[in-house]
């Protein structure tokens, strides 16, 4: 319980001020996304890069840890996706529903939640999981969802787009520029090191106060219900279940990093979902409906996690 009321509790407070400031009119939908922005293309990236700059080479071969984490989500991707098509749903749709049950709330909450939790030591996990979230999966849903929407249009153009947006995503340049400068050998400049250090502590709250904004602004049960209950229930209780198998049961995972991953995995889902199903106007109710629905139902699950893995 100690551990609940240390980790989990602070967590939900900030995403349920963020909530009552959009409910309340606090802040307006320009003054979210404005939010949004700073901590996805500064606060983020400055405390992913920082993290990354100081990482060991132990640390980066934790490959059971990436198996594991790896693998729960494609396994909860692939299921997802094949309950989607056999509804009768296009491949597009069926790739929304599969981001949807495997896109772990891992840059806004995990950082943080992991911070709480294990410590400094665990911070290195959370960013390998953003990395593999953030990018990995959401540029595997993209190129699915624009393959099937471009069919009979240049392959070609279609691979550069999906490339360039790749390359402006600074969730995927910040580590990789990290761990640049960290296997450089090179200490960061003290001036660099201070101001990175000074933005990226302004990630997680800004994080947070966001998930609560985009809860009580955009989402909304507007989608076929039971698909929602489907999506949220592969989410936050057949995932993690899959992780904890792997980095328990197969690979060789010290035991932080093993923990870390299934806490990770059981995060509530993200928010990139449903950028990319307004984007194409895709699933975007049932998108909302899912985000909603699991950011409460983990109330309960995630911290009875952190009460079992802290």
């Amino acid at each position: 319980m100690q551990a609940v009321l240390n980790a989990a509790v602070p967590i939900f407070a900030l995403i349920l001020v963020g909530f009552l400031c959009g409910r309340l009119g606090g802040f307006t939908r320009e003054a979210t996304d404005s939010i949004n922005r700073f901590a996805v293309y500064l606060a983020l990236p400055a405390l992913i890069f920082t993290t990354m700059a100081r990482i060991t080479p132990a640390e980066i071969g934790q490959v059971g840890f990436a198996a594991g984490f790896a693998g729960g989500i494609a396994v909860t991707f692939a299921l997802a996706f094949r309950l989607g098509r056999r509804r009768g749903g296009s491949m597009a749709d069926a790739s929304i529903e599969g981001l949807d049950a495997s896109y772990s709330n891992v840059g806004f909450m995990g950082i943080p939640l992991c911070l709480l939790v294990f410590g400094p030591e665990g911070l290195p996990a959370a960013v390998i999981a953003t990395l593999f979230t953030a990018c990995v999966l959401f540029l595997t849903a993209i190129v699915l969802v624009e393959f099937e929407l471009r069919r009979g249009v240049d392959r070609r153009s279609t691979i550069r787009r999906v490339l360039l947006s790749l390359l402006r995503n600074p969730l995927f340049l910040a580590p990789i520029a990290g761990l640049g400068a960290g296997l450089s050998g090179l200490p960061l400049p003290a001036p660099l090191a201070t101001a990175a250090t000074l933005l990226g502590g302004a990630a997680s709250p800004c994080a947070l106060i966001c998930i609560g904004l985009f809860l009580a602004q955009e989402s909304g049960l507007a989608g076929d219900r039971l698909q929602i209950g489907l999506l949220v229930v592969l989410k936050l209780l057949f995932q993690p279940a899959v992780t904890a198998l792997l980095v328990f049961g197969v690979f060789d995972v010290p035991p932080l990093w093993a923990r870390a991953a299934v806490l990770l995995s059981a995060l509530p889902i993200g928010s990139g979902p449903f950028t990319i199903a307004k984007l194409y106007g895709l699933q975007a109710g049932v998108t909302s409906g899912a985000i909603l629905v699991s950011h409460l139902v983990s109330v309960v699950t995630v911290s009875a996690l952190v009460a079992w893995l802290g």
